[in-house]
C-alpha cells in the first residue's frame, strides 16, 4: 500500500494540530457554531441524531494493520456515549413501530466510500482522536463538506488478474491534487471521484459525479475513459461518457476543467438540484462545450499546469512497492499448496464454501484475496466492534503483509494471503465469526446506518437488514439463490445504493411513520449485474413487518420462474430481466398484510 512520505505525516500532524485549535475556540466561544460548522465538516465531524458522528478518510479503502488497531483503539476508548444519552436514545428507537434493535457503542462502521465511520465520539473529545488517527497518517480531511471526497476504487485493484493498469497511484495523485484545493473548497455539493483499472466495473464509477476507467488504446498507451454526472439521490442518472480516451497525465488538467466549469455554473439555490448530474442534464453538450474550452484553455493559457510529470508519476508509483513476501523459490511449491487446498476442501466442505465465496485468485498463482465477511446476525452490515477491529488487525498483519482494503461493500479484503496459510487464515477468522461464506450472496447486503444514527433518514434499515439476515442463514438456500446485490437506503439520499441492488429498499415518511419502496432491476456495473442502470420501484410502498415476507415472496417467484422455464442455473437479475416486472411485482403486492393500511 501507499508508503506516507515524511510531508504526508507532517500535514497530516498540521491538520490535527488546526482542529484542535479550532474546537479549542469554539468552546471558549471564540467561534459561533455557524462559525465552528464547516470547520469541523471537511475534518469529518457530523452531528447526528444523537450524537456526533465521525467518519475517518480512508483513501481508495487501503489500510494496515496499525491503522486498524488505532481504529480499535478509537472504538473502544471513545466510541462512549454518556448513560443517559444512550439511555435516552434507545428508550426514543424503541418508541418506533416494527422491530427496535439495541443501538450498538464501541464499535467502528465500514462505509460504501471505503471509509470508517463512529457514532458516539463526543464533539469534546475530538482533537484527542484527530492526534490519535494522526499518529497512524489517518484523518478525516474532506470526507464531509462540498468538496471533492475520498477517491474511491477496486478492493482488488493492484492484484486483480483482469487489471489493464493498476489505478491507485492515479487514485493518489487525484487525493494529492484534491486535498484543500483552494477553488475547490465550497462547491455547490460534494463531489465523488471512482477510478477502476480492470476489465470489470467493480467501483461502480457510472454512478459517480465523475467515473475514470483505465484503458490502453491500440498503440498501448495508457489513458482514461471519463464519465461525467452519475449520481444516486432524488434523480438517480448514470454517468455520461465525456472523453473515449484522455491521455493518463492530462487527468489532472481535466479535472480542473469539469469541476471548474460545474463550480461556475452549479446550482447553490437549491441543495436537491446542486449535484453535478442536475448541470449535465440540463445543459447536455453544452456543459461538455464548456469543460473542453476550459480544459483548453488550461493547456494553452496555463501551460498545462496540472500535467503530471513522468518522474511525478514514478515517485508516486514507487509508494506502491508490492510487500516482500518471502514465498519459496521452488517453482513447484504452488502447485503443491493449490492441491493441498483441493484436498483439504474435499474433506472439509464448509472450507469448499468458503474458498468458492470469499477467495478471488491473485496476479501472482501463489496468492489470493480473501474477504472477511462483516455481514453476519446480531451485527449491522458494515459494523466491527473494538475486538473485532483488533482481531482483523492481528489477521491482516499476519496472513496479508500487514495491508487489507476495505470494499464498497462494507467488508475488509486481504490482499496478499499465500495459498499456504488459506485454511489457517480461514480457521482463524470463524473463530472469529468473520468468516462466513456469503460474499456476493443475498445476505452480503449494503445498509446505510439509517434512523438509528443519521438525523437525515426518513426511516431506519438495520432492522430490516437485521430480519433478512436472520430469515436467510441456510447457506445451501443462499448458494441455491445465487449472485444477489440487495441494498437498503434509509432515505433518498442513498447512502446505502438502492438504486443499484437488484433488489433495493428506500425507506419513506408517511405520516410519521416508517415505510417502504422496493426496487428491482438496479446494477453498479458488475460482470454479474450487466450495465449501469437503476432499478424500478414495484409499486406503493410496503411496512416495515411487511418487507421481509414481500423480499421472501420476490425470491420464491425467481426460483419457480426460472425452475418452470428451464433455466435452472440462471441468475436473478437475469431472469428478472427475461421475464420482466410484472410477476415480482404481483408476488410482492400479494405479500401485503390485509390488516394494516399498506398503501403510500
Amino acid at each position: 500500500m501507499y508508503r506516507y512520505t515524511e510531508f504526508d505525516k507532517q500535514f497530516v500532524r498540521a491538520r490535527a494540530a488546526q482542529h484542535r485549535d479550532q474546537l479549542e475556540r469554539f468552546q471558549a466561544g471564540q467561534l459561533s457554531a455557524d462559525e465552528f460548522k464547516p470547520l469541523r465538516l471537511q475534518n469529518g465531524w457530523y452531528v447526528q441524531r444523537y450524537a456526533p458522528m465521525l467518519r475517518v478518510a480512508v483513501p481508495y479503502g487501503e489500510i494496515s494493520a496499525p491503522q486498524l488497531q488505532v481504529l480499535a483503539q478509537i472504538a473502544r476508548e471513545y466510541d462512549t456515549p454518556d448513560a443517559a444519552l444512550l439511555a435516552q436514545a434507545q428508550a426514543t428507537q424503541d418508541k418506533i413501530a416494527g422491530l427496535a434493535p439495541k443501538l450498538t457503542t464501541n464499535c467502528g462502521h465500514f462505509t460504501t466510500r471505503q471509509n470508517v465511520q463512529f457514532n458516539w465520539i463526543p464533539l469534546s473529545k475530538s482533537a484527542d482522536v484527530m492526534d490519535l488517527l494522526s499518529s497512524v497518517n489517518l484523518h478525516g480531511i474532506q470526507t464531509s463538506g462540498n468538496c471533492i471526497r475520498n477517491t474511491t476504487t477496486d478492493e482488488l485493484a493492484g492484484v486483480a488478474v483482469d487489471e489493464v493498469v493498476d489505478p491507485r497511484p492515479y487514485a493518489e495523485l487525484i487525493r494529492q491534487w484534491s486535498t484543500l484545493h483552494p477553488e475547490f473548497a465550497f462547491l455547490p455539493r460534494k463531489f465523488k471521484i471512482a477510478i477502476t483499472g480492470a476489465a470489470e466495473d467493480r467501483a461502480a464509477i457510472g454512478w459517480h459525479d465523475v467515473g475514470l476507467q483505465m484503458v490502453k488504446n491500440a498503440a498501448g498507451e495508457v489513458g482514461f475513459k471519463v464519465l461525467v454526472g452519475g449520481g444516486m439521490g432524488r434523480t438517480p442518472t448514470v454517468g455520461t461518457q465525456i472523453r473515449e480516451f484522455l491521455p493518463w497525465n492530462q487527468i489532472m488538467n481535466y479535472l480542473e476543467a469539469v469541476i471548474r466549469v460545474y463550480n461556475r455554473w452549479g446550482r447553490r439555490d437549491n441543495i436537491y438540484k446542486a449535484r453535478i448530474k442536475i448541470l449535465v442534464k440540463a445543459e447536455g453538450q453544452r456543459y461538455f462545450d464548456e469543460v473542453e474550452a476550459e480544459y483548453q484553455d488550461i493547456l494553452v493559457k496555463d501551460g498545462g499546469l496540472h500535467t503530471i510529470p513522468q518522474a511525478e508519476f514514478d515517485r508516486v508509483a514507487a509508494c506502491f512497492a508490492a510487500p516482500a513476501l518471502n514465498l519459496p523459490n521452488d517453482a513447484s511449491w504452488a502447485a503443491k499448496a493449490e492441491a493441498d487446498v483441493s484436498i483439504e476442501s474435499a474433506k472439509t466442505p464448509a472450507f469448499a464454501r468458503w474458498i468458492a465465496q470469499n477467495v478471488k485468485p491473485h496476479q501472482n498463482p501463489a496468492l489470493r484475496a480473501v474477504s472477511l465477511s462483516f455481514k453476519r446476525t446480531g451485527q449491522a452490515p458494515g459494523d466491527a466492534t473494538a475486538d473485532q477491529l483488533d482481531a482483523a488487525a492481528a489477521l491482516v498483519a499476519k496472513y496479508s503483509a500487514g495491508e487489507a482494503r476495505v470494499t464498497h461493500t462494507q467488508n475488509l479484503v486481504l490482499p496478499w494471503v499465500r495459498l499456504d496459510q488459506l485454511h489457517a487464515l480461514w480457521l482463524e477468522a470463524k473463530a472469529l465469526g468473520l468468516a462466513q461464506p456469503n460474499i456476493g450472496l443475498l445476505t452480503d447486503m449494503i445498509a446505510c446506518p439509517g434512523g438509528d444514527y443519521c438525523a437525515l433518514a426518513n426511516a431506519r434499515s438495520l432492522p430490516l437488514a437485521a430480519a433478512i439476515t436472520e430469515r436467510y442463514q441456510d447457506l445451501d438456500e443462499l448458494n441455491d439463490l445465487g449472485h444477489i446485490d440487495f441494498h437498503i437506503s434509509g432515505c433518498i439520499n442513498s447512502c446505502g445504493h438502492h438504486h443499484s441492488g437488484h433488489i433495493g429498499i428506500l425507506g419513506v415518511d408517511k405520516d410519521g411513520k416508517e415505510w417502504y419502496q422496493v426496487t428491482l432491476g438496479g446494477s453498479d456495473g458488475k460482470a454479474l449485474s450487466g450495465p449501469t442502470v437503476a432499478g424500478k420501484v414495484v409499486g406503493p410502498s410496503f411496512s416495515s413487518f411487511e418487507v421481509p415476507d414481500v423480499i421472501e415472496a420476490i425470491l420464491d417467484t425467481y426460483k419457480a420462474l426460472r425452475t418452470s422455464q428451464g433455466h435452472k442455473a440462471e441468475a436473478f437479475i437475469d431472469t428478472l430481466r427475461r421475464v420482466g416486472q410484472d410477476p415480482f411485482k404481483a408476488a410482492a403486492n400479494a405479500a401485503r398484510h390485509p390488516a394494516e393500511e399498506t398503501t403510500a
